[in-house]
């Protein structure tokens, strides 16, 4: 997993590759489990932890995070969207895709905190709108051949509110990007 840090490069930067012990993962601070109190994260198995940053234009920042399965890979990648104005990884949703035994991604969609920091500059508004989750998509692809030795399969993209929107977007723009799209609910003006 370590190894994983040689990927970086002008546009990546990878700032964590580490081993999580099965049941060890603890989410950085203020991103807890799924409401009602459950913890997503204590049955988890051992995964790799990549977490990187994505600088496709000068003024994007997009913060994206990988797990990858240290056994019991199913040889497919899971995408998971974002709520709201998005600005956090989705942890809740990446455990449930890695408990079934995918690779797993997602992103911040490049910026963190108030929705007011969605709209900063114009890169991070196209980091919203579709960049960062095409990014996303690509660099986890990438990763994911790496630590395996193999590109996965399949790879899908699962996400509602404003992931749906996400996902609908990403059927539009990139539709080679995935090979199943999930658009939950998708927060858009119809």
């Amino acid at each position: 997993c370590e190894n994983l840090t040689l990927i970086s490069g002008s546009n990546l930067i990878v700032t964590t590759a580490e081993v999580v012990k099965a049941g060890e993962f603890k989410p950085p601070t203020g991103r807890a489990g799924a409401p009602g109190g459950t913890d997503p994260y204590s049955k988890l198995p051992a995964f790799c932890r990549v977490a990187a940053t994505l600088k496709p234009s000068p003024r994007s920042n997009i913060n994206i995070e990988i797990w990858l399965p240290v056994d019991g890979w199913n040889n497919k990648l899971e995408v998971v969207g974002n709520g709201a104005f998005a600005g956090t990884i989705s942890y809740p949703a990446m455990a449930t895709a890695l408990a079934a035994g995918y690779a797993t991604a997602s992103t911040d969609t490049g910026h963190t905190g108030p929705s007011s920091n969605t709209f900063a500059n114009q890169d991070v508004i196209i980091d919203f709108a579709y960049r960062a989750v095409h990014e996303t998509a690509i660099t986890a692809r990438k990763t994911s051949e790496t630590f395996y030795g193999s590109s996965p399969k399949s790879s899908y993209f699962n996400g509602c509110s404003t992931g749906g929107r996400q996902a609908l977007t990403e059927a539009q723009r990139f539709p080679d990007d995935f090979d199943g799209i999930v658009a939950g609910a998708p927060a858009i003006n119809g």
